[in-house]
């Protein structure tokens, strides 16, 4: 099968119909992605809680996510690759620009950035120089503290217009595609409808383009689960069948379901 793209998302998007996202972080998870039909792979700074054991992603360094997508992308063919910028990575333009580039080298095809407003000139910088680039509104982890925990985003008037705004001025920037997570749904599918790069939604409703989950969650290892997440390990009968039944059920439209979201 060819190997998916930005266009081939686009076309998906424009097509309305949904395709899939989920972390891998070696090259036998990322395989059976893959395999499973998966459309795009994120090395996700997540790797500092689920593989690392740290309390938030924020320890996480370049090196770090550069070795995972070195197994990643080494291993599959297809799916579109795209690798977390960690925490204060992409603190100044010129920061952003290099560690990008050491991320690009590694296999990623797409760097994803958490922030809004003041990412615009990386942003641009980063797509003017042939780095395709996610952006990434909502909950944010990398600014859990600042948050005061991981608490739903946009939902009084001023937060979710700025949310939109920020969406909007990240597409104008550059970025080709966004993640929201932990947003109600009704934003959600305001955002969705108001870009025209696709939207890829956690804990944002099923009105997004596509759906992103932790492979560790979705395999219902996480000792908390968090209310977005299914475990499809119980359904699918095996990892092959859970990954397979996670992608049925996003493109279906039956995952996320209400109770996996927030008003």
């Amino acid at each position: 099968m060819k190997a998916v793209t930005i266009r081939t998302l686009q076309d998906i998007k424009r097509d309305k119909q949904r395709f899939c996202c989920v972390t891998a972080y070696d090259a036998s998870f990322a395989r059976a992605a893959e395999a499973a039909g998966i459309e795009t792979i994120l090395i996700g700074d997540s790797l500092g809680m689920v593989l690392q054991g740290h309390a938030s992603t924020l320890p996480v360094t370049v090196a770090d996510v550069a070795y995972h997508t070195r197994c990643v992308s080494r291993a599959v063919t297809r799916p579109l690759v795209i690798a977390d910028m960690p925490f204060m990575s992409y603190g100044s333009t010129t920061d952003t620009l290099q560690n990008a580039a050491e991320l690009m080298r590694a296999g990623a095809h797409m760097v994803k950035l958490e922030g809004g407003a003041w990412l615009f000139e990386s942003v641009k910088a980063l797509s003017e120089r042939g780095v395709p680039v996610c952006g990434h509104l909502g909950l944010t982890p990398q600014s859990v503290n600042s948050f005061g925990g991981w608490i739903v985003q946009g939902r009084n008037p001023e937060d979710a217009d700025r949310i939109l705004a920020d969406a909007q001025g990240l597409q104008e920037a550059g970025a080709s595609m966004l993640v929201l997570e932990c947003v109600p749904r009704e934003l959600a599918a305001r955002v969705t409808a108001r870009l025209s790069i696709p939207v890829i939604g956690i804990g944002a409703g099923n009105a997004t383009d596509a759906q992103v989950l932790v492979m560790h969650d979705l395999l219902g290892m996480s000792p908390r689960p968090p209310r977005f997440v299914r475990n499809f390990l119980a359904e699918g009968g095996s990892i092959q069948g859970a990954l397979e039944a996670y992608a049925k059920a996003v493109r279906e439209g039956s995952f996320p379901g209400p109770e996996h979201g927030f008003d």
